[in-house]
């Protein structure tokens, strides 16, 4: 509980951080930028003093974050300019708990028990609730249609990336070996890096110009990029990881997928989205079944 629960907290600051790095440097840039950052970190942390690229688990926690990290966040950042950001945290976070339950269940064989599975539909529930938009009829069809298909992608990719690492965990225990979350995270980021870089270079091909800011847009931007690399891939894995490597990914998604809620309060602090009374009841909810 207490790892998932940190993992919220510094997601949502890492949100945050996000949403203003991206307006400077763009979604690739900013996305492979932070990857970058945050690979040197955990590389310096793994090899120094957890077990690098060791672990009976290695390749398990790689495909991890090529789904997770890689695919996942390619398909979270194609849906945020198409539908926006409540949408696609609301698509994403309650569709990749039961999505990451599932596929444990159909895979690993792990199951949650009845008042498991019901205190994680009341916190589902209670996003809903605060997050979903009253309408979409702003939105055109061809954005609607294709920024729900990203963000049920984007909900694939991080219930499938989770449920990838409870494997890599799962061949660790077997052979009788621990690993820490910092030394997972590491892992998992390689195969999320070679994604985002692809991507990159696929986007300066295709546009034949590089997908960048200028230098006072970097100056701008570097302070968000830290603290989102700080408190996304490097910290917030690294209790993510740790979440997971004790509790079934079905309940660690459902506590994450308060993420959206989480970021009430510092969107309203440097964004001024003041949040409204449905924000606030759905937020009671959500916490109600966490707690439960």
């Amino acid at each position: 509980m207490l790892p998932a629960l940190l993992t919220t907290l510094l997601w949502s600051v890492s949100v945050v951080c996000a949403t203003r790095s991206t307006r400077y440097l763009g979604s690739a840039v900013a996305n492979l930028t932070r990857l970058c950052l945050a690979t040197v970190l955990l590389a310096l942390w793994a090899h120094g003093f957890g077990k690098g690229l060791g672990g009976a688990g290695l390749w398990f926690f790689v495909w991890s974050g090529f789904v997770g990290f890689g695919l996942g966040d390619l398909a979270l950042y194609e849906a945020l300019p198409r539908i926006g950001s409540r949408l696609t945290l609301l698509l994403m976070q309650c569709l990749a708990a039961p999505i990451g339950a599932l596929v444990e269940w159909l895979w690993l064989g792990t199951t949650l028990s009845v008042a498991q599975s019901i205190a994680g539909l009341v916190t589902l529930a209670g996003i809903a609730v605060a997050l979903a938009p009253g309408n979409h009829f702003h939105l055109d069809r061809k954005h609607l249609f294709g920024g729900t298909i990203f963000g049920v992608l984007a909900a694939i990719g991080q219930g499938g990336g989770a449920v990838l690492s409870r494997k890599a965990y799962q061949l660790v225990h077997e052979a009788g070996q621990s690993i820490d979350g910092g030394t997972a995270a590491y892992q998992r980021i390689l195969g999320g890096i070679g994604v985002a870089a692809v991507y990159f270079v696929w986007l300066r091909v295709r546009s034949r110009t590089s997908p960048s800011g200028s230098r006072v847009e970097w100056r701008k931007a570097w302070p968000w990029v830290v603290v989102n690399t700080l408190g996304g891939p490097v910290l917030g894995v690294g209790c993510y990881q740790w979440a997971l490597s004790t509790t079934p990914s079905g309940i660690v998604l459902a506590i994450v997928a308060t993420l959206p809620l989480a970021v009430i309060p510092f969107a309203w602090r440097f964004e001024g989205d003041r949040p409204v009374g449905r924000s606030l009841i759905g937020g009671i909810i959500a916490v109600t079944g966490v707690i439960a």
